[in-house]
């Protein structure tokens, strides 16, 4: 019995280190050609290739990725802060307030989260040339924030409801209000909600291609991911720069998750009420 144990062990181990080589093994493939030149790619493989920083030097001087990347910090953290500072309200209220008129709202926040955005981009894209807002960050800042808004309302709203409302009444008591009760105690015991919202609007305004390909047409305040795409042409392929450009946008990426964590992970609520 033993043995067969250990046997359907080994199998499983192997199993989940087949898995693990075939889900990462586009990463693999994408840091490794990002060290690569562009003829060892196409002609040699991973093992006969030398591997050098020629590659990120040129594209970081010879092209317009540093541009590409503040401008996808700028919206993305724009909409992220703009997002929080609307959803939180808007999560309390659904979380707080229980009648008619809030019950309708959260069930047209379900109904917006799925209507397609395609189909919204002609209009858009009428409106805000009337206002004079085409191929600007304003623009950007304000669609990502509305598309997220729907998700991250529902987001804080579990947050808050687990949030028991003692603590709220026990400030009453000490002489909050129900707005100052909301910034004193809520808010910071809604850190780890606050973290999860962050991340998920940050990756949203960094990954999106579609809003930011109509509405900003300059070429100096294209986001990275339209940017990546112009080393993609209708005759070529610079694999060489498109590695090295997929692998620094993964960096910021990592590095939100890496600060946000402990923040996720911790349980900032539990025990702060005693039955």
């Amino acid at each position: 019995m033993r043995t067969k144990t250990q046997i359907r062990r080994w199998v499983l181990f192997a199993v989940l280190c087949a898995a693990f080589v075939v889900a990462y093994l586009p990463i693999f493939t994408i840091v490794a050609n990002s060290f690569r030149s562009e003829a060892e790619i196409l002609a040699k493989g991973f093992l006969d290739s030398v591997y050098t920083l020629d590659t990120y030097k040129k594209l970081l001087s010879n092209s317009e990725f540093v541009g590409y990347l503040k401008n996808s910090l700028l919206v993305s953290m724009a909409s992220a802060l703009a997002n929080i500072c609307i959803s939180t309200f808007a999560g309390y209220a659904i979380s707080r307030f229980k009648n008619r008129l809030v019950k309708g709202y959260s069930s047209l926040l379900l109904l917006l989260q799925m209507f397609p955005l395609i189909l919204c981009a002609v209009p858009l894209f009428i409106v805000f040339r009337s206002v004079n807002l085409m191929n600007s960050y304003t623009s950007i800042i304000i669609l990502y924030t509305a598309t997220s808004l729907p998700f991250t309302t529902w987001m804080f709203r579990g947050y808050f409801d687990e949030i028991p409302q003692e603590i709220e009444q026990a400030a009453w008591i000490d002489g909050c209000g129900r707005f100052k009760s909301f910034l004193k105690v809520v808010l910071p015991l809604s850190g780890p909600g606050m973290a999860s919202v962050s991340i998920y609007c940050f990756l949203q305004g960094w990954n999106e291609f579609f809003l930011a390909n109509i509405f900003l047409m300059d070429n100096a305040k294209r986001t990275l991911p339209v940017g990546i795409s112009m080393f993609i042409n209708q005759y070529s392929r610079d694999y060489g720069r498109l590695s090295c450009a997929a692998v620094l946008a993964m960096i910021p990426t990592f590095i939100f998750f890496l600060v946000g964590q402990k923040y996720i992970v911790g349980g900032a609520i539990s025990g702060s009420v005693k039955g």
